[in-house]
């Protein structure tokens, strides 16, 4: 590109996830789409957080159903980017002159972009993941980076025996250098996770991806392939410590879960900060003030605009343009914009899909969560 703007860090924002695990909330959404918090959705924290951190161009790679999610994205206005000097942009799968026009992993989709990343000729590139929920400060961990002259730093968090299976887990000497890195072990040795979030130094980072690439292999991937690599070639590799509020929200039940989360004044506090100071940008759906009727009851629930409540509501989050009629009942539950829960209907431990009529007939569920969609 003719730009020469040099960035000192640029962002890569993984957001490909085809979310099959949240069934028919994603069939026709890629799963960074998905709607959390009463307006939000999951991509809205991570592109805030790149906001907040002061990045100015953010790579968005996506795979399955991307239109939606490329209509949202636009260039990034809505999270204050400015669309020219700073911006979000989308970078779908192209066809190379050889194989698929899928991207195959991870550390694949960031091969397919170097030309992307080369425009900017950024010092540093910082690589995100498009399906958690928190509140992240990069600048303050490329900092950490540049303090311990590192090649690559990987943020981790703690996490239970139980879960550690599931993530790359990362052993470190007391300076917090990483001298192992397992992905996914049966018998994980530490409790120490890697969070898929990773500043590179870029010199480095396209040496590795550009050797990668020549391997033939099924897939390209940092967890399996490039963070081993890195590691068995001496490079410097420091874990980040983070301690904030972060919910992955790959399954019905998380995201109910994650949903419910946000009932508790503490995690609010801690996602939201107390006075606004670090906001979490959005859409916004530019519907009339909420109504609440004189018959309605509303109990520890977050209401967003464009509802209209004339039932009762207890323990629930419930998105924009959302009506509950008269005599419904909804507890713990999700109610996804646009929904509308008829009179007489009781719906608990629920996600209602947007746009859907919930009818008086369908009685009592006691699911932890119900799709009604179907």
């Amino acid at each position: 590109g003719g730009y020469n703007m040099k960035e000192t860090m640029i962002a890569m924002l993984l957001a490909g996830g085809k979310g099959t695990r949240l069934e028919s909330l994603t069939k026709r959404m890629a799963k960074p789409a998905v709607y959390f918090g009463g307006r939000y959705r999951i991509i809205d924290f991570p592109l805030s957080n790149c906001a907040n951190s002061g990045i100015d161009i953010v790579g968005v790679l996506t795979q399955y159903e991307s239109i939606q999610l490329n209509e949202y994205i636009g260039s990034g206005t809505k999270w204050g980017f400015n669309g020219s000097s700073s911006k979000a942009v989308i970078l779908p799968p192209r066809q190379k002159e050889t194989g698929s026009s899928w991207y195959m992993g991870t550390a694949d989709a960031i091969i397919h972009n170097i030309d992307f990343m080369d425009q900017y000729d950024p010092e540093y590139v910082v690589i995100l993941s498009g399906d958690h929920i928190y509140k992240m400060d990069y600048d303050k961990m490329l900092q950490y980076h540049k303090e311990n002259n590192a090649d690559v730093t990987i943020a981790a968090l703690t996490v239970t025996l139980e879960e550690a299976s599931r993530f790359g887990i990362l052993n470190v000497y007391d300076n917090n250098q990483i001298y192992e890195f397992e992905e996914k072990p049966k018998h994980p040795k530490s409790t120490y996770a890697s969070m898929g979030i990773y500043i590179f130094t870029y010199a480095k980072l396209k040496k590795y991806l550009l050797e990668e690439d020549q391997i033939d292999r099924d897939e390209h991937d940092f967890g399996k392939h490039i963070i081993p690599t890195m590691l068995n070639a001496g490079e410097r590799m420091f874990a980040y410590a983070f301690d904030g509020y972060w919910k992955d929200v790959g399954t019905l039940d998380s995201l109910w879960q994650a949903n419910m989360d946000l009932l508790d004044e503490k995690d609010i506090v801690e996602l939201f900060g107390s006075n606004n100071e670090w906001k979490i940008y959005s859409e916004d759906t530019y519907g009339f003030p909420q109504f609440i009727g004189e018959n309605a009851s509303v109990e520890n629930s977050i209401v967003n605009q464009g509802c209209n409540i004339l039932g009762d509501v207890k323990d629930s989050v419930l998105f924009s343009n959302v009506t509950v009629e008269e005599s419904a009942k909804v507890t713990a539950c999700v109610v996804l914009p646009g929904a509308v829960i008829e009179k007489g209907a009781v719906i608990e431990h629920a996600i209602v899909g947007p746009d859907m009529k919930v009818s008086g007939t369908h009685g009592s569920m006691n699911d932890k969560v119900v799709l009604i969609n179907e």
